[in-house]
């Protein structure tokens, strides 16, 4: 389908910070889907595109945009990012949505990680503006997510109080993260109030996840009382960049779509 609208602008928190936000629209509108990146992520990464062009295809505007502290073009650095500035940044960005004439409720939210356990938080606190939930590779559990780090790595972490590592996505630019993003994790749990998530919802997973694991997602999917599935992609790690992988998962996202 043809893009008859697309604009990236910059929209600004309540604390005049900045957040790059995109706007696509397809011919006829049938729908409104917000799609939100991982920790360290950002909005053109080909796992976010895929989902975001999908949505395209299938008549739906899509909303995605780059939290404050990460590593696309909103402000801030990403050693600040935490679970409470990611909800806080959606919070913002669907609340400027709101404003705007395409908007409609209720809608689609999908995201990946930490994106996914934003989106998840997000419909439990406001479950009758979200048609339908879309969580890859989702955390559940700050106590889980934290306890699935390997214990070496999580030492030092704590030890140093900041975690660096090479961006895979970015060669060559290095991610710094605060412990204080791991100690601000703690305070979410998606179980609590699972039962608000009554609308449909599709999980993915890669069978090689260690950081949000495939027992994660069954307890999460356990939990739900509304329509819902979990796909399980077989050699996938946390991130899905495998061109076979995202060929697999876009026809996950079609026929799901097609079934809201």
């Amino acid at each position: 389908m043809e893009k008859a609208f697309q604009e990236k602008q910059f929209i600004k928190n309540k604390d005049g910070k900045k957040i790059s936000v995109v706007v696509e629209q397809p011919d006829k509108q049938i729908g409104l889907a917000f799609i939100m990146h991982g920790l360290g992520g950002f909005k053109e990464q080909s796992h976010i595109r895929l989902y975001a062009e999908t949505f395209l295809e299938k008549g739906y505007a899509v909303i995605t945009f780059d939290t404050r502290n990460t590593l696309g073009e909103s402000e801030g650095k990403m050693e600040d990012a935490t679970i409470t500035s990611y909800v806080a940044d959606l919070e913002n960005v669907i609340q400027w949505a709101s404003t705007q004439s395409w908007y409609q409720e209720p809608f689609v939210l999908a995201g990946h990680s930490v994106g996914s356990f934003s989106i998840l938080l997000y419909a439990e606190k406001h479950p009758e503006k979200v048609k339908a939930l879309a969580p890859t590779s989702t955390v559940i559990n700050g106590k889980m997510s934290v306890e699935a780090i390997p214990e070496d790595i999580h030492i030092k972490w704590k030890e140093t109080g900041i975690q660096e590592k090479e961006s895979t996505s970015k060669p060559g630019v290095i991610k710094r993260i605060k412990y204080a993003y791991v100690e601000d994790k703690l305070k979410y749990d998606i179980l609590e109030q699972a039962n608000k998530l009554t609308m449909p919802v599709l999980l993915i997973v890669g069978d090689k996840d260690f950081l949000t694991p495939l027992s994660h997602h069954e307890i999460l999917l356990e939990k739900l009382l509304g329509k819902k599935e979990l796909h399980v992609i077989k050699g996938a790690e946390h991130t899905f960049r495998d061109l076979e992988h995202l060929k697999e998962i876009k026809g996950i996202f079609e026929k799901w779509i097609d079934s809201l």
